[in-house]
């Protein structure tokens, strides 16, 4: 298994109702959650705001730390794991922002932007791995010269992903990262990493809150809410035959296509 979590659970402090004096109470964000991620496996995180899936998407990997449980990546138990142990494994596990724009460094040309993670992990031969990055996203090289702003969404999502490929990891975790583009940048986006994870033997969580996203790359579902998994199958499973009334809900709210507009 990529990754195997079990009785997961994380608490936050509750800054809004912190007193003058003492620490701010906490609130319980994950509760107890359980689930293995094969490898080789694309498995869609799904629930409404709230539910606790970017918390666990950052459990996962270990930009927050859990309050109890555990989590193995790849059969190494990282819950507790010291940050210099942490340290050679991150180069395996990679994340994709929500929001390129706050996530690519306004000041960076894309190309450094991209080298920074290939830098730091002392790789060689970065500008053969950067401009290697962009063909596989489907950018020209000359996008290595050009600043975020110039970029459209979906060009700035492609760089998010070139950044994150370029190590070439095990597992990536993408959180909503079609959420904030057109239907159109939807698809490329989604066709682009169906593609990476073929080409390149990923593992991938796809955290989303839209199940329509999910059932078109994801194998496998998990479906939270309220910090607790509501629902776990494969992806044909759970639209044939949700269990789960949440799960119905939320298949309920997709929107369907509208019969009389035209389709020519």
């Amino acid at each position: 298994m990529m990754y195997e979590v079990r009785d997961l659970h994380l608490s936050l402090p509750d800054r809004a109702r912190k007193p003058l004096l003492g620490p701010a109470p906490r609130i319980e964000i994950l509760k107890g959650l359980s689930f293995d991620i094969p490898a080789g496996s694309v498995t869609g995180i799904v629930g409404g705001s709230g539910s606790g899936k970017s918390t666990l998407g950052r459990a996962m990997l270990r930009l927050l730390e859990p309050t109890r449980g555990q989590v193995s990546f790849d059969g190494t138990d990282i819950t507790h794991l010291p940050e210099e142990s942490l340290r050679p494994l991150r180069r395996r596990f990679q994340m994709i922002f929500q929001d390129p724009m706050s996530s690519l460094n306004p000041r960076r040309r894309v190309g450094g932007i991209i080298a920074g993670p290939l830098k730091l992990h002392g790789l060689d031969k970065v500008r053969a791995r950067v401009a290697e990055a962009l063909e596989m996203v489907g950018l020209p090289h000359s996008f290595a010269e050009r600043y975020p702003h110039e970029l459209s969404g979906g060009q700035r999502q492609r760089v998010g992903i070139a950044r994150a490929i370029a190590l070439r990891p095990d597992f990536i975790l993408a959180d909503e990262i079609v959420s904030g583009l057109d239907v159109s940048s939807q698809a490329q986006v989604l066709n682009l990493l169906g593609d990476l994870v073929s080409d390149l033997g990923l593992t991938v969580a796809f955290i989303s809150h839209d199940l329509s996203v999910i059932r078109r790359l994801c194998t496998d579902v998990i479906v939270l809410h309220d910090g607790v998994i509501v629902e776990q199958a494969k992806t044909k499973t759970l639209f044939a035959a949700p269990q789960a009334d949440y799960t119905k809900g939320l298949l309920a709210a997709i929107p369907l296509p509208d019969a009389d507009q035209p389709w020519d």
